[in-house]
This record gives C-alpha cells, structure tokens and sequence, in this order.
C-alpha cells in the first residue's frame, strides 16, 4: 500500500512538472500490479478504496492532458477547425461529410497573428469542393459581408466552402484591412500571412480541393484580396476585386488616400509586379470612394496586355447598364475579366439589402465571380 501511495505522489509531481505521458505510464503499471496481487477478504477493502483512488487519479491525469493539449491546439491555428490528422504511417481518415449546411464563428492563431473569422461548410457533398475567401470592406464584418454578398446562398446551391476572415479594431480603427502597409503586402508577413495560414487551415480540415482556392474582396478587402493572390499565386488560382485596388499600390496611408481619390499616377507606382494571375474586377463608374482607374490598374497587373478582349454592353435585371470585357488568351481561354457597371456607387453589386454597402439592382457580382473562378483552377 505504502508502494501505491509513493506512486501516487510521484504521478503528482510528474504532472506538475508537465510530464504527462510519464505520469499516466506509472499509474497504469501501479494500478495493474494492484489488481494482480493476492487479496485477503480483510484486506480487499481497503486494497479497493486505493484502487479506486488509483482510478481518480489516472481520470485527473487524462483531463489533465486534454487541458494541456487544448492550449497548443488553439495555439495552432485549430481553434474551430476540423482537428488535423496525425502524422502516422497510416493515411488520414477523411473527415465526416456534414448532413446540412452550417455558419460557424472561429478563432485562427498563426505565426503572424490572430484573427476570427466565419466559415459557411455546404451541405453533404461528394469529393472534395471548392474555397472561395472573402474579405470584407472597412467597417463591414465577416457576418455582413456574407449576408450582403449573398455567397452562402450560391455555395451551398454549388456545392462550395466560403471562408470570411475578420479584420479587428485593434488592427485598424475603422476595421479596414491595412492593404497599403508595407508589412502586411509581403508573403509570410503580416495580413497576408495571416489569410494565406488561415486558408492552409481550412483546406487541411476539411474536403477542399487545393487547386480550387480563390479569394475576394470589397473597396480595402478588394485591395487586401489582390495583396494575397500576388504573394501567394501557388495558393490561390484567382482573384477577384470589387471596388478594390491594385496590389501594392500604396505604401503609406497618404499614399493610400492620393490612389484612392485619383487612382495610380503611374504603373510603377504599384510594386507588384506585372502577374498572369487570373483576375475579374467589378467597379461601379459612379464610385466616389475609389477611383474607377484603380480596376483598370489592377487588370493591366494581371497581364491583359497579351490577351484578346471581347466587349460585351448590357443591362442587368435590375436596370444598369454595364460593359462588360473578356481577355482571352491565344487559346481562347478567358483569363481576365473587367465589369463597368454604369449608375454603380461604392457598393457589391448585386448585394441584397441585408448587408452593408450593397446595390440590389445588379449585374450579380458573386455570380459573375464564381463563374469566373470555377473556369480557372490553379495550373498544376
């Protein structure tokens, strides 16, 4: 008995001291060799309370576990997210196909920061799907942003994941992605290290097909979206912008707001380089927030200048007139687009009027985006 408590009191200081698995080791060898000695009638009951004791001990050190290892998960970025599979010889078991849709919150932590966000997982599907990023404007949050793009509606009719990273306060007074600071436009650093690591998340948990990964944005999400599909084109296989920017575009807030008002005075002014990355902007000609100049910037970054456009004028449902230009390659593949929609302000259009900065009357923005994108997965 005195054997059982010493074990006891060493599993104790074993689990102080964050040794967790060798703790749980030496209850199971003390529980056992109790179990398999000789009992007396006498002697049972009091052997019984210690083994029963043994028990509680040994639950304490397994929860104490799941308390240690919760930490380092968060820590992780897996906060919310499906658990990844372990590294063993063995191949991961795919995770379990949802019945219906859901609309989740979440926590994402990586080596460049913190941010919430929202994911919307489509309902039972076969194979893996498609992921579709979208980022907010200024003062619009992930729950806005969805309702007024209405995206969860065509991914859950099609079949697709949408992930809406949350900018915070903290980050930015007015909640705007910080697209024209230097050290969130660079790959692996900031914003766009956060998007991109958070993106990498839900494509390791759940049924996403990695060379369906596209990313959007409105007015500072536009811009922020065009940042992350320059910095990381293995990534995502296109980008759309609406009412957006260039990538790198500006360096500074002055800067931020002279591109803004005016749009590039130059190409140069844009430090992204010149990229074949398929792109679609959508712009309001009526925007008085950012300059119309700014799509067209953000078209000629992708490389239009060695494509054939098609023009196309028409008139949505809703009564706008737009222009509507497909830049096709030598093939006859469309790998760019521009939408001018005429009467458009600084809004999605589109949109429905359950969320911010929206116009009902379209042409469908998130139609138009997701068409485009379906017809250009990532080169591989």
């Amino acid at each position: 008995m005195q054997d059982r408590m010493a074990d006891m009191m060493e599993a104790t200081r074993l689990t102080a001291s964050g040794r967790l698995t060798d703790a749980s080791a030496l209850m199971q060898r003390s529980l056992n060799e109790s179990l398999s000695e000789p009992h007396g009638f006498a002697s049972h009951s009091v052997e019984a309370g210690l083994t029963d004791r043994l028990r509680d001990a040994m639950k304490s050190v397994t929860q104490g576990l799941e308390r240690s290892v919760a930490p380092v998960l968060e820590g992780l970025g897996l906060q919310g997210l499906a658990p990844q599979a372990r590294a063993t010889d063995a191949p991961p078991a795919e995770p379990p196909v949802a019945d219906g849709p859901s609309f989740t919150d979440g926590s994402f932590t990586g080596l460049h920061g913190t941010r919430e966000y929202k994911l919307f997982v489509p309902g039972a599907h076969p194979g893996t799907r498609p992921l579709v990023v979208m980022l907010h404007g200024c003062s619009q949050s992930p729950g806005d942003f969805a309702a007024g793009t209405g995206m969860n509606t065509l991914a859950e009719t099609h079949g697709f994941y949408v992930l809406y990273p949350g900018q915070t306060s903290r980050a930015n007074g007015q909640r705007c992605w910080n697209w024209f600071q230097p050290g969130d436009q660079d790959r692996e650093s900031g914003e766009t290290g956060i998007i991109a690591d958070m993106t990498r998340a839900v494509i390791a948990a759940h049924r996403i097909n990695p060379r369906h990964v596209f990313i959007a944005g409105l007015s500072a999400g536009g811009a922020a979206a065009a940042n992350v599909a320059h910095a990381y084109p293995d990534l995502f296989a296109a980008v759309g912008i609406h009412s957006g920017l260039a990538a790198g575009c500006a360096r500074d807030v002055s800067a931020a707001l002279t591109v803004m008002r005016l749009g590039p005075v130059a190409e140069a002014d844009c430090v992204a380089p010149v990229t074949p990355l398929p792109t679609i902007v959508v712009h309001g000609e009526s925007d008085g927030t950012v300059n119309p100049l700014n799509g067209e910037q953000a078209l000629a970054q992708a490389g239009i200048a060695g494509l054939t456009p098609e023009i196309i004028e028409d008139v949505s449902q809703g009564g706008l007139p737009y222009i509507r230009t497909r830049y096709a390659d030598a093939a006859g593949h469309v790998r760019a687009e521009g939408w001018m929609v005429r009467g458009l302000g600084h809004a999605w259009s589109g949109g429905t009027l359950a969320g911010s900065y929206t116009d009902p009357r379209g042409p469908d923005a998130s139609r138009a985006m997701l068409n485009f994108f379906l017809a250009n997965p990532l080169k591989g």
